[in-house]
């Protein structure tokens, strides 16, 4: 079993959902192992709490669109447990809820619409897409630096990313600007956990701007899923036109292998210490 599929394992704790009955509790364990600094990832988060959603609604696994808000930083290493709710059943949607708590405190409030992704290889052409973004491959590019970041990464012991290499060296980029390639370091293959994983993963877009930053906690994030990704690197590009009162506004996009659009996301997220007007995007 794949590190990531172990560390976002959950437990049902009460009686699954019945007919008369919308809510249910699971049990499950914050790693360390996804740590950015001293705190779990909040795409790390996301996905252990969207375990626990796809089993309230089997027969519509995926989340479609998934928000999180951020109420306080994980606690790694610790137990967690996690109040599921279902607020609509359908036969193509359902809309669920779940609070994330530890030591007695919630830490998590996500609200996502479950259904099921269509497969990779089947998916017809799209009327609008996103521009995929040019890269070379990832073998020419760079490895993301916990060094570079100012912030410990014990992530990157469990994923590869390699970043452009105009925009792996801090404020290299000159402007707020990510992109790069994303895998898992076990090499499974991704899938929709792993792409709200993926979709939080990558330096923050204002480090190619403002340089040595540390961590930048997220306070909102939301991931739209829009098809199966194909087995393979996953190619990521990060940006934002919005920095104001240390607060950041992100927006993001994941395509597989094959240039499908896999992932969408945008965030609002905090950037500590003193940012200079003449920095700002």
């Amino acid at each position: 079993m794949s590190r990531f599929d172990d560390n976002t394992r959950v437990t049902l704790l009460a009686p699954a959902p019945l007919a008369d009955s919308s809510s249910a509790a699971f049990t499950g364990q914050v790693h360390p192992a996804w740590n950015i600094g001293a705190n779990p990832n909040g795409g790390y988060l996301l996905a252990l709490a969207a375990q626990a959603l796809r089993q309230v609604t089997p027969d519509q696994p995926d989340p479609l669109s998934i928000s999180a808000h951020y109420l306080r930083p994980g606690l790694s290493g610790e137990p967690c447990r996690i109040e599921t709710q279902l607020l609509r059943s359908g036969r193509t949607l359902s809309t669920v809820r779940a609070t994330m708590s530890q030591a007695g405190r919630p830490c998590l409030e996500v609200l996502a619409a479950m259904g099921r992704l269509g497969g990779h290889d089947s998916a017809a052409a799209p009327l609008l897409a996103l521009p995929l973004p040019e890269l070379p491959p990832p073998e020419h590019c760079i490895g993301r630096s916990a060094a570079a970041q100012g912030v410990t990464l014990s992530i990157l012991d469990q994923l590869d990313i390699r970043l452009h290499p105009g925009e792996a060296l801090p404020g290299a980029a000159g402007r707020a600007r990510v992109s790069g390639w994303i895998r898992f370091a076990d090499g499974r293959p991704p899938d929709a956990l792993a792409c709200l994983l993926m979709a939080d993963a990558f330096p923050p877009a204002v480090f190619g701007l403002l340089g040595l930053i540390g961590w930048v906690p997220t306070i909102e994030l939301t991931v739209h899923l829009r098809r199966r990704p194909a087995p393979g690197w996953l190619r990521g590009q990060f940006w934002s036109h919005d920095l104001h009162d240390g607060r950041v506004v992100e927006d993001g996009a994941l395509w597989d292998i094959d240039g499908q659009l896999v992932a969408q996301s945008r965030q609002l997220a905090l950037v500590r210490g003193d940012v200079r007007a003449d920095q700002a995007p």
